[in-house]
C-alpha cells in the first residue's frame, strides 16, 4: 500500500475549496536554530478568511531563508526564488589545539 500525501495550498478554503487571494492578518516566526548552511528561516504566517463560507484558518504565506549566501524566498505555492549569490557559504575553520601525551605525562611527574 502506497500512501501519497499532497501538500495543501494555504490559500484554498479547507471546507468549500474557494481560493482566497490575500490573508487578513500576517505575522512572522523566526526559527531559533540556523540550518546547515548557517541561514535563519523566517516564516510569514497568515490568517485567511473564506469569502464564500466565512471559515477562518491559519497558513504559511511565505518562508525566507536569510544568511551569508544571500536570501531565498519560498512562497506558499512552493515556488523558490533565490536573491543574492548562488555559491554556498564558505567553510569556517576552528582553532586547532594539538596535545602530546608524552608532554602531559612528563609534566605530572
Amino acid at each position: 500500500m502506497v500512501l501519497i500525501l499532497a501538500r495543501k495550498s494555504a490559500n484554498k478554503c479547507p471546507r468549500c475549496g474557494t481560493v482566497v487571494t490575500e490573508p487578513e492578518k500576517t505575522w512572522q516566526l523566526t526559527a531559533p536554530m540556523p540550518d546547515r548552511y548557517g541561514r535563519i528561516t523566517v516564516t510569514v504566517m497568515g490568517i485567511f478568511v473564506c469569502p464564500n463560507c466565512g471559515y477562518r484558518w491559519r497558513g504559511v504565506v511565505s518562508k525566507l531563508k536569510i544568511g551569508s549566501g544571500g536570501v531565498e524566498v519560498e512562497s506558499g505555492k512552493g515556488k523558490k526564488v533565490s536573491l543574492g549569490s548562488e555559491k554556498e557559504a564558505p567553510k569556517r575553520e576552528g582553532t586547532v589545539i594539538e596535545l602530546s601525551l608524552e608532554e602531559i605525562l612528563s609534566s605530572e611527574e
